[in-house]
């Protein structure tokens, strides 16, 4: 029997697993490594930040799939691979063999610049801690009853989190009580088009939130600017770019120039053929993109496929990420931006139409729902 091992329970090994409870592959053990048993949507955060969604709503029970799928879930982090003897460590201390492996365990928050700061500070990553230290934070606001919070960091996660705490924390103590401030080293949404930077900028003056293009260290008292300034705050969220995991250096996997794991047609490791990878873990050496969600949900059916393939001995299918993404950005109220082709617009519509596609992402994942158990049964 063939050992196929999940490490990591990412967006697209949610869709392997979906695959494996519809139909079990022959003669093939499974393991899922995860240190968590359920995998929060990003994509849906912000709107749970802002009160709109429970954060059941924003979650698949990776307990729940693995169950359906026959798969056995071992609760422990990835720190180890060899790929050339196909084993891997654990945080447990276990040492696994595989097969075939799939590597989806996210990427890391560079935090290093903030490490100074002698203020409450939250990484957008790992997304459980995230929702804790958020929770926290709002009763901590709640009881101060005046709040200062900054956000490191100006990509399209930075402004959303922005946008969704700034209305949040005016919910809850009140519009001219809370102060946010984007501070951000380069111009605000880089590698996005011209308009949805100013519907973005136009968004966040309408809700009193300050843009500082400087470039921040962590200080006892918030954050200290490349300037000289010091800005006092609160919090720190810190949006900043990814970096790949340590262990991955020691892997011997053929890495791409980022640092992450190159994959070429198909998901599949460039250097070993047993090795496949997806979301942000990965790199596209053949065709490049963005690290976002949307790539991540789009290489799960090409994983599950190609696993299987692999598990059978024959060469991965291919595939090839599409150019452009559509990008829907939460604005904190019920009201969003779209971005596509250098298409924009904000409205309240294009909220709804958002929340819809969330929503319809999550239900495919509730194994207790009709539309989930039809798709289990093969429905259409």
């Amino acid at each position: 029997m063939n050992r196929l091992i999940l490490a990591g329970g990412g967006h697209a090994h949610l869709h392997v697993l979906k695959s494996l409870a519809r139909k079990r592959w022959p003669d093939v053990e499974v393991v899922l490594l995860t240190p968590y048993t359920r995998q929060i949507y990003s994509g849906m955060v912000p709107g749970w930040m802002a009160g709109h969604y429970a954060l059941d709503q924003c979650a698949a029970s990776l307990h729940q799939l693995s169950s359906a799928a026959g798969v056995s879930l071992q609760l422990a982090s990835l720190t180890a691979i060899n790929a050339d003897t196909r084993t891997l460590e654990t945080s447990a201390g276990t040492m696994l063999d595989y097969d075939v492996l799939s590597v989806d365990t996210g990427a890391n928050v560079d935090v290093s610049c903030l490490a100074a700061s002698g203020v409450r500070s939250l990484s957008v990553r790992p997304l459980e801690q995230f929702v804790v230290d958020w929770c926290s934070l709002l009763e901590a606001a709640r009881q101060q009853g005046r709040w200062r919070l900054a956000v490191v960091g100006g990509g399209a996660a930075g402004v959303e989190l922005a946008l969704a705490a700034q209305y949040r924390l005016a919910k809850e103590i009140g519009h001219t009580n809370v102060s946010v401030t984007v501070v951000s080293g380069s111009p605000l949404l880089p590698g996005h088009g011209i308009r949805i930077r100013e519907h973005v900028s136009t968004c966040l003056g309408e809700r009193g939130i300050a843009v500082v293009k400087a470039r921040a260290a962590g200080s006892p008292n918030g954050l200290l600017l490349d300037d000289g300034t010091a800005l006092e705050v609160d919090a720190v969220i810190a949006a900043t770019g990814v970096q790949p995991p340590a262990w991955l250096r020691r892997s011997g996997l053929a890495l791409a120039m980022d640092g992450f794991i190159a994959v070429g047609e198909g998901q599949q490791s460039t250097s070993h053929s047993n090795v496949f990878a997806g979301g942000d873990i990965a790199s596209r050496v053949d065709h490049p993109h963005a690290k976002s969600g949307v790539y991540a949900v789009r290489s799960g059916p090409v994983l599950a496929n190609n696993l299987q393939r692999a598990l059978q001995g024959q060469s991965p299918l291919p595939y090839t990420p599409q150019r452009r993404s559509l990008y829907l950005l939460a604005t904190g109220p019920k009201d969003a931006i779209l971005s596509w082709n250098g298409l924009t617009a904000r409205a309240g519509w294009i909220w709804r139409w958002k929340n819809w596609i969330d929503q319809r992402f999550m239900r495919q994942y509730r194994l207790n729902t009709p539309s989930a158990r039809g798709e289990q049964h093969g429905a259409s």
